[in-house]
């Protein structure tokens, strides 16, 4: 058994979800926040026999498309602010941040 853990953007949250329902796929849904560009994500849990992987694998990478977004970067902190003046930059976001990782033991009550 398998615990995969899929971070992604939350344009593509319900995309995923959908996906994985249809599928057949239970999922865990958490709300949770990215440390680059601050951004909500959604994180989903879903545990898995080893055989299934790559389809869950395949559900993600179908469901999460990475787009390019500008931003403004964040000011510098504790520096003069007087002479920073941000510019917009283009950024890749989306996607998918998928972990796969070994579950020694699984109980559903």
């Amino acid at each position: 058994m398998k615990l995969v853990i899929a971070v992604i953007q939350d344009k593509d949250s319900n995309r995923l979800s959908n996906a994985l329902v249809q599928e057949g796929f239970r999922a865990t849904k958490l709300a949770s926040t990215g440390g680059f560009l601050r951004a909500g994500n959604t994180t989903f849990m879903i545990g898995i026999e080893d055989e299934r992987v790559h389809e869950v694998l395949h559900v993600i990478r179908t469901s999460c498309k990475v787009r390019d977004q500008l931003v403004t970067p964040v000011s510098p902190i504790g520096g003069s602010t007087d002479s920073y003046i941000p510019f917009p930059v283009e950024v890749q976001v989306g996607g998918a941040a998928v972990f796969v990782l070994p579950v020694e033991r699984f109980e559903h009550f």
